[in-house]
């Protein structure tokens, strides 16, 4: 069987985010029966699996968050000069200034996800957004092939460095953990990261100018701007703040009974939890931005300021995007699509 290793993410059984559910349903689907390592680190697992779904598990202590990622990147690609896989597939650029050593001494091909752009986000200090610059650069230099998750990140990576990409995004039926039952109730609903880059105060404003009901989950706690907003718009009827949920259930019944979703998100790519939202069937309204676009192929409700989404909060005679959602998500983000999608990367390297 033809080896594959896969470094950046935390590791596996999925316990984090999006880059571990993509490597979770990667092995999972494994349509083509390959050999997969993926490394992970033990700091994050009490239980040490040898193996999982198939794949080889390879802990380091090193955490695969925060600066120490660089470290662990390359740690992790220094293994694979012992296991000696065909392919490396690196996901993140945050080591990637490793990659003209690495390929000097390696004979694996390189598959590189670079991810949504990650030097451009809010929360990057000026050494930071340098830093991860670099390291998008040199990913884009040394890789066999460069994948994009969104057609917008895929045009970035051709107008900055002249090199096409392959755009595979992610799949999202994995949130349909029961049947969909078609019946809603009287609230929108969001789940995302509490920082600026999505928006969350705009859309929290337009909610407060509305009477519609609005229920929001997320990590309010951990930085000042998520306490400011949840102290503020707390005391609007209509809007209920509500803390991180880690149980799928619960999570599963927010969507299934919410009657919209809003996204707000403004960079970053393909954003998994618009993926998985457009498998529930239910009429999204997303901020105005070339990613969110491509995602929904123009077929959402779009919204750039807090007075765009409050006016179309009210417009009863907006045309429903639900069916349309699910039908792009059946036809482009399913996890076998994505598995094949990288599979085929495989065997082209």
């Amino acid at each position: 069987m033809t080896k594959i290793a896969i470094v950046g993410t935390v590791g596996l059984p999925a316990c984090y985010g999006g880059w571990e559910t993509l490597v979770d349903n990667m092995v999972n689907e494994n349509i083509g029966g390959y050999d997969y390592t993926v490394y992970c680190s033990s700091t994050s697992y009490d239980n040490k699996l040898e193996t999982y779904k198939g794949a080889k598990l390879i802990y380091l202590p090193i955490s695969a968050n925060g600066i120490s990622s660089i470290f662990y990147d390359i740690a992790s690609m220094i293994h694979t000069l012992i296991t000696r896989p065909k392919v490396v597939v690196i996901l993140g650029v945050s080591g990637c200034i490793f990659l003209p050593i690495f390929k000097l001494i390696s004979k694996s091909k390189l598959v590189v996800n670079v991810d949504g752009i990650e030097w451009k986000r809010d929360k990057w200090s000026g050494f930071a957004k340098k830093f991860l610059k670099f390291s998008e650069g040199m990913a884009v230099k040394y890789a066999d092939v460069i994948v994009a998750d969104n057609d917008g990140i895929s045009d970035y990576i051709n107008s900055e460095y002249g090199i096409d990409s392959e755009v595979i995004a992610y799949g999202g039926e994995h949130a349909l953990i029961s049947n969909v039952d078609g019946n809603y109730s009287d609230y929108f609903f969001t789940v995302c990261r509490i920082e600026p880059e999505n928006n969350v105060d705009m859309i929290l404003e337009a909610f407060s100018n509305s009477n519609v009901k609005y229920k929001i989950v997320g990590n309010w706690d951990s930085s000042v701007y998520g306490q400011q907003l949840k102290a503020k718009y707390s005391i609007f009827d209509n809007i209920e703040i509500i803390d991180p949920i880690y149980d799928l259930n619960a999570l599963f019944d927010y969507r299934n009974n919410c009657m919209g979703y809003v996204h707000g998100h403004s960079v970053g790519g393909t954003n998994p939890s618009l993926v998985e939202i457009m498998h529930f069937s239910k009429q999204i309204y997303a901020f105005d931005c070339v990613f969110n676009r491509f995602t929904t192929e123009d077929e959402a409700l779009y919204f750039s300021t807090a007075k765009d989404l409050t006016e179309l909060l009210a417009d009863k005679s907006l045309s429903a995007n639900n069916e349309k959602m699910k039908q792009i998500a059946m036809k482009r983000y399913t996890w076998n699509i994505v598995a094949e999608q990288y599979e085929s990367l495989y065997r082209e390297i």
